[in-house]
């Protein structure tokens, strides 16, 4: 790890150093305060030691680790606004990787899906989700990709600890040039439970399209 630093460090100053060495064109001249020239490249040691700062683990990614293991889950989905809910059901595998600092989830389950024919069938669904926290950013980050298609959308949020809610946004592309502002709001009940709720804006309106909720299995 220190090793693969120091090379980003070094790639870093270099380009640091070409930047100062480059001479401007000429322009008008122009009455201004006068400017402290820069001192020189960043600092390597100093580099170094903010990138490691940035590689710890904190309270964010115990958040998450809080959350691995199996989970049944049941989910309520609709369509459109005021359309029929439909119900699934499912289960995740959720577990820590890079230790500690991602978490990866898979899911497997049955939800009802038009055929060729129109008509409803029992389908087999499969997801995967990758979460972190991200210490530049100071959010949390998460994507998402299943079976239902090739993409892989991603989102970003933060995390209220007085409700226990993450809150994410982001935006999903089901079809060409078709975008879709979502929300997503997740809600750590207690150690054995958690709720997800789906937001979707369409037509300018806001409404429920999903809801998830998850019960640890017993050992």
């Amino acid at each position: 790890m220190t090793h693969l630093l120091a090379v980003i460090c070094a790639v870093m100053l270099v380009k640091s150093s070409t930047s100062l060495g480059q001479t401007t064109s000429s322009s008008p001249s122009v009455a201004t305060s006068p400017v402290a020239a820069p001192s020189g490249p960043p600092d390597q040691a100093e580099m170094m030691k903010q990138m490691m700062e940035m590689g710890k683990l904190n309270e964010n990614h115990k958040l998450l680790a809080d959350s691995a293991g199996t989970w049944s889950y049941i989910v309520k989905f609709w369509p459109a606004p005021g359309a029929p809910v439909q119900e699934s059901k499912g289960t995740a595998t959720r577990k820590m990787i890079m230790n500690g600092r991602y978490l990866v989830g898979d899911y497997t389950g049955v939800m009802p899906m038009a055929g060729p024919d129109g008509k409803m069938k029992p389908t087999t669904f499969k997801g995967m989700g990758l979460e972190a926290y991200d210490n530049v950013k100071k959010k949390f980050v998460a994507t998402w990709m299943d079976n239902m298609g090739t993409g892989i959308m991603m989102i970003e949020g933060t995390y209220d600890d007085a409700t226990k809610t993450l809150t994410s946004t982001g935006e999903e592309e089901m079809m060409p040039g078709v975008k879709t502002p979502i929300r997503e709001v997740i809600k750590y009940t207690d150690k054995n439970h958690m709720a997800l709720e789906w937001f979707e804006t369409q037509g300018g309106q806001e409404f429920k399209a999903m809801e998830i909720n998850y019960t640890r299995a017993k050992k």
